[in-house]
């Protein structure tokens, strides 16, 4: 599959002469208790946010039923939503082992959820995010939700916090895939 078989559409614009973008992303925050989602379509250098929130899953249920859960949610909102492509967040360890191991399990269950869905999976890691949407890497995260806020021309930044780092990564991906496009790549890439 090339880069950019999963584009919605790609066509010349006569009056400058490049091609025009229509993409619908679904990033993904990673989690097991809250998994943020942020559905956002772009178009000519636009974003458009279509829906963003989380699912969650009650802590007092098994692990097993808990990832069953998320991956039906998911794909409910992937059947729901129809995106071109995911953008999901790597892992990153912190101080806190055990924590990461359970949102381990998570992010691989989205993973195969998108699989199952056909959908292209681009993952970045919370610096290339920062990066790409604030434009610098060691930015603060409330420095990278009032650029998810303006990017996405909304009067506030989207709540909870997870669900504006899911929209944060479907810009990541938006900007990267342009990038990609105009240098001509065409091996697929999963991870960027």
């Amino acid at each position: 599959m090339s880069a950019g078989s999963y584009l919605r559409s790609v066509r010349k614009n006569g009056s400058i002469g490049q091609d025009v973008i229509n993409l619908r992303i679904l990033g993904i925050d990673p989690g097991i208790a809250t998994i943020g989602f942020g559905v956002l379509d772009y178009q000519n250098n636009k974003f458009s946010l279509v829906k963003c929130g989380v699912i969650t899953t009650p802590p007092h249920i098994s692990l097993s039923s808990r990832l069953d859960q998320i991956y039906n949610d998911l794909g409910d909102l992937i059947g729901a939503f129809k995106p071109d492509c995911a953008s999901v967040e790597e892992l990153f360890f912190n101080t806190n082992i055990t924590t990461g191991i359970s949102v381990a399990h998570g992010r691989g269950v989205i993973l195969l959820a998108c699989y199952k869905a056909n959908l292209p999976i681009y993952e970045y890691t919370p610096l290339q995010v920062k990066q790409s949407v604030a434009g610098y890497g060691r930015a603060e995260k409330k420095q990278v939700m009032e650029m998810v806020r303006r990017l996405c021309n909304l009067k506030t930044v989207p709540k909870p916090d997870d669900a504006a780092d899911a929209v944060a990564l479907a810009i990541c991906h938006a900007r990267s895939s342009t990038s990609l496009l105009q240098k001509g790549v065409s091996n697929e890439c999963s991870t960027i």
